[in-house]
């Protein structure tokens, strides 16, 4: 059995084409989990909405209970942790991390942000020490073989690689960057467009992020499949 985890990180609590100003990345996201459902239907699913529940942003006392080792954390370090902890452990049960994640002024909401930061946790995801040899960070993540898909919604267009907005893509090039630096490299995006243009142009956009959504699912199925069977 594989363990998905949904998040949804956009400020609109409705779906694009089901609610009125609902939100795209929404949909994307919940159009992956349903057919990853028929194609997997005993698999595991949990959920979280960054978007409508933000994490708590990082404090100062969530940096000094973080960088004290576990053994000598004073109660209300355990506290001042709480939550970073059930987000880490969601994480660390998940073999794929489905995130619905759209632009906002060019990088993630806020309370994606905000999750990203309660993810990165020394000694939970990541290591550092200072007398290591070389670099004195490692990722802890890398031998889980999660995978991450990144499924994005843009007011814009011409923000994949090579297009005339690339340089100003701040999302799926932030979200590889701190997955990756957890150990998780295998990172899959589909992102849908034009949504300040709407008409035509925004449904054909969304209709073929769905098209690129079943032709992932049905890949990564099969390779999830797999890796459970030479496991």
């Amino acid at each position: 059995m594989v363990t998905l985890l949904h998040l949804d990180a956009s400020a609109r609590s409705g779906r694009s084409g089901i609610d009125p100003h609902g939100s795209h990345s929404r949909r994307l996201s919940a159009h992956f989990v349903a057919q990853w459902k028929k194609a997997r239907p005993d698999d595991r699913i949990l959920y979280r909405d960054v978007g409508q529940h933000p994490p708590h942003p990082v404090t100062g006392e969530w940096i000094h209970a973080a960088f004290t080792k576990p053994e000598a954390r004073e109660p209300w370090m355990h506290d001042a942790l709480a939550e970073s902890d059930a987000l880490v452990d969601e994480l660390l049960e998940a073999d794929l991390i489905v995130a619905g994640v759209p632009m906002y002024n060019f990088g993630v909401p806020a309370g994606f942000k905000a999750y990203i930061d309660n993810i990165v946790r020394v000694g939970r995801t990541f290591g550092f020490d200072r007398s290591r040899q070389g670099l004195p960070y490692w990722p802890m993540l890398t031998e889980m073989n999660k995978r991450l898909v990144v499924l994005s919604s843009r007011g814009d267009y011409g923000y994949e690689p090579g297009e005339r907005m690339a340089q100003a893509n701040h999302v799926e090039p932030h979200i590889r960057t701190v997955f990756g630096y957890l150990g998780i490299d295998d990172v899959h995006g589909i992102a849908a467009e034009y949504d300040e243009f709407g008409g035509e142009r925004l449904q054909d956009s969304l209709a073929q992020a769905e098209q690129d959504i079943d032709a992932l699912v049905a890949a990564l199925a099969k390779n999830l499949e797999e890796d459970l069977v030479n496991a």
